[in-house]
């Protein structure tokens, strides 16, 4: 008996695969839509996949198109074939605006764009897109089901590109422990990112980087150019502290301060010697 239930299994194993092989050849629409449901109820979406795929364009404009269509871009989806799985549930909804699945199918394909989002560090093309087809899904459909999910998502998404500029600028600001005129790049960098970002989870670290890179950049210029770059740095402190009270940089920020107005005094006091 116990031999009983694999040599079973195997049969039908070779049942399916020889009934799958002969609708595949065949030329017959109705098998292969029958069939293909069958794999996609199991669960075998790459059978599946490759019947709807045959049948598609031959139900394009009839009844069950609709249905053939969104399993198509589903099984896509399920076999984590994102770009595929985009672009048919684009051509879904452009297809059937009025479908009562016409929510999931933009919910699915913002959500495989999303999958397609690399990490921070490479370039976010992809994250882009996916941000911009999840906020239309977001604005489309406020009571969907799916409406919290993307949000949670667009949320991580913008998270992410937070964190790559909030990184391309401190990698300016570390330069310039190195040479100094990478710290004009990195203060741009930081005040572009806290005007982008005013949200961001990143912001007290920006603004303290910015107030650092600005007070380097300023220690660091010609003498006459030191006293507006040094009143511009205290400028960027201030700001910090007001936004940030009891910023966790407060003994880093204040160190770099008085250096900035042991800097600036000198040239208060030459101007009261004149």
């Amino acid at each position: 008996m116990r031999l009983l239930a694999p040599v079973l299994l195997l049969a039908l194993m070779i049942q399916s695969c020889s009934e799958y092989q002969k609708v595949l050849k065949n030329e017959e629409v109705k098998p292969k839509y029958d069939l293909a449901q069958k794999f996609y109820e199991e669960g075998d979406m790459k059978r599946a996949n490759r019947l709807f795929e045959q049948i598609a364009p031959k139900y394009i404009g009839k009844p069950q198109g609709e249905r053939v269509m969104f399993f198509l871009a589903d099984t896509y989806f399920q076999r984590k074939d994102y770009n595929m799985a985009g672009y048919q549930f684009e051509r879904f909804v452009k297809s059937y605006p009025k479908s009562d699945k016409v929510d999931e199918a933009s919910f699915l394909g913002a959500k495989s764009y999303f999958e397609l989002s690399p990490s921070y560090s490479l370039d976010q093309t992809d994250t882009d897109k996916a941000l911009a087809k999840l906020q239309l899904f977001i604005n489309s459909y406020p009571d969907s089901e799916y409406f919290a999910e993307a949000n949670a998502m667009a949320k991580e998404l913008t998270t992410k590109k937070e964190l790559k500029a909030y990184e391309i600028a401190k990698q300016f600001n570390k330069l310039g422990q190195f040479d100094y005129t990478f710290l004009t790049p990195a203060v741009a960098a930081f005040d572009n990112f806290v005007s982008d970002f005013p949200g961001s989870i990143y912001r007290e670290d920006a603004m303290f980087y910015r107030f650092e890179s600005a007070s380097r950049f300023a220690l660091n210029s010609f003498e006459r150019l030191q006293e507006e770059r040094l009143k511009e740095a205290i400028a960027d402190y201030n700001a910090l502290k007001k936004q940030f009270p009891k910023t966790k940089y407060a003994d880093k920020a204040d160190k770099i301060l008085e250096k900035v107005q042991l800097q600036l005094q000198g040239f208060t006091q030459e101007k009261e010697a004149k």
